[in-house]
């Protein structure tokens, strides 16, 4: 099988990857190279947006646009935003990279092309330790054929450039120089349930914790605040199940007629039901155990269990960065003097 230039598939790649494949692309590298059960795909490596982009530059400025901008002027960035995306995805991919993408994409899913697939966007800025990217760019889910496809793929680079996300780069001064965008081309899981579950739990910081979220259906329904989710909270190394919320789950997300997906309502019998058995979150606790074992700190996951087959299927892991980013917080300006600490403490005390 001939190498593509443009395109990386995820047994090939790994966290070190993530300046050639996204903050995403890298980490589904690395988890379906530890043998997790990750939805096979391609990544079209940010060397094809280079390459794109290149081209659009030729004709007029793009990153020097954005890095002019100043980061509270909102109509400025508005306009520069519609402007970009405008042209992003109107613009043809170059020969070489559609040439590469439509061998990747038959080689997944087969001459027909009726396989749906997921296409999510993979920045190199996203998923870092010191800070969260997380839903700055775009994911379009149930996509089919080719043509659609590189329509979206097209629409996750012009996510690089939307208001929220040039506006939180303009804030966190990254260099727009060194932002790229990938793209993940994934099998659909027709979801059962899915969800999201913290090896640290989001609203203590204990780690002794794992917290499942979950809800019928694609994950899109919970990320997106459409339904509230089940959860569980479960002892890290016990399994001991000590939080069990069971919501009313009105809708659910599943695949549209016309692509993409829709909201349809879940039945009365099952809108109260738990969306996930005991043996199931126990499943998912030991995932959720190997996976920051094998990465080494704190993990948000994302996962589904495949509504035909039962199988636990890992979409995303990324950092935790909530509560490690308040563990790196100094508890105390430094002095010169280290008797300074110590006075500064007695001196609170002794007028109680």
């Amino acid at each position: 099988m001939s190498p593509l230039t443009h395109i990386a598939g995820f047994g090939e790649i790994g966290l070190a990857d993530r300046g050639q494949v996204g903050g995403k692309g890298a980490s589904l590298g690395e988890l379906t190279r530890a043998g997790i059960s990750v939805p096979p795909g391609y990544i079209v490596r940010t060397a094809g947006f280079e390459r794109f982009l290149a081209a659009l530059e030729r004709e007029a400025p793009v990153r020097t646009a954005v890095a002019a901008l100043e980061p509270h002027d909102l109509e400025a960035i508005t306009a520069c935003s519609r402007a970009l995306r405008r042209r992003i995805e109107a613009s043809a991919l170059p020969p070489e990279v559609l040439a590469d993408l439509a061998a990747a994409h038959e080689r997944l899913v087969g001459t027909d092309g009726e396989q749906p697939v997921a296409v999510r966007s993979s920045a190199t800025c996203e998923d870092a330790a010191e800070a969260s990217f997380a839903g700055l760019q775009d994911t379009y889910l149930w996509t089919r054929g080719l043509a659609e496809t590189v329509r979206r793929v097209r629409s996750c680079w012009g996510s690089l450039y939307s208001v929220e996300s040039i506006s939180y780069r303009l804030t966190q001064r990254f260099p727009e120089e060194q932002v790229a965008m990938a793209v993940v081309v994934q099998i659909m899981v027709e979801a059962r349930t899915s969800g999201v579950m913290f090896t640290r739990s989001p609203t203590t910081g204990d780690r002794s914790v794992v917290t499942i979220e979950a809800a019928w259906g694609v994950g899109s329904a919970v990320v997106g605040g459409e339904v509230t989710p089940d959860r569980w909270v479960l002892g890290k190394i016990t399994g001991e199940i000590s939080v069990r919320d069971i919501s009313d789950k009105h809708i659910q997300h599943v695949a549209a007629a016309a692509g993409g997906i829709e909201a349809v309502e879940v039945s009365e019998e099952r809108r109260r039901v738990p969306c996930l058995s005991d043996e199931e979150l126990q499943r998912l606790r030991e995932l959720a155990r190997r996976i920051e074992r094998h990465y080494g700190r704190a993990q948000d996951i994302e996962w589904a269990i495949d509504r035909a087959s039962g199988a636990l299927l890992l979409l995303q892991s990324r950092p935790e960065t909530v509560w490690s980013a308040k563990d790196a917080a100094p508890v105390a300006r430094p002095q010169q003097d280290p008797l300074m600490h110590l006075m500064s403490v007695f001196g609170k005390h002794e007028c109680r």
